[in-house]
């Protein structure tokens, strides 16, 4: 089972990452601190919806637009994992 916070963070490392970004650029940007924007990257905590609006604003992405992206990919995991059951 994936869980919401480790797509989330996922999401979150890959918009940054393309970005071409650093971390402490981003936690800067985005009022956090850098081992808090870490952890929440690596899926170890869960951010507020204030403080991910407040990264997602860092990176030019829209809340909305980067739960949506998540919701897709959980769906693709869940889809993955269900055709693998149903084939055994």
């Amino acid at each position: 089972m994936t869980l919401l916070r480790e797509a989330v963070g996922q999401a979150l490392r890959e918009a940054r990452t393309s970005q071409e970004r650093t971390l402490r650029d981003v936690a800067r940007q985005a009022r956090v601190s850098l081992g808090y924007l870490s952890e929440v990257e690596r899926g170890q905590k869960e951010a507020s919806s204030e403080l991910l609006n407040s990264i997602c604003e860092s990176l030019g992405l829209s809340l909305a637009s980067l739960m949506a992206g998540v919701s897709q990919e959980l769906k693709v995991r869940e889809s993955a994992k269900l055709s693998v059951v149903d084939a055994a």
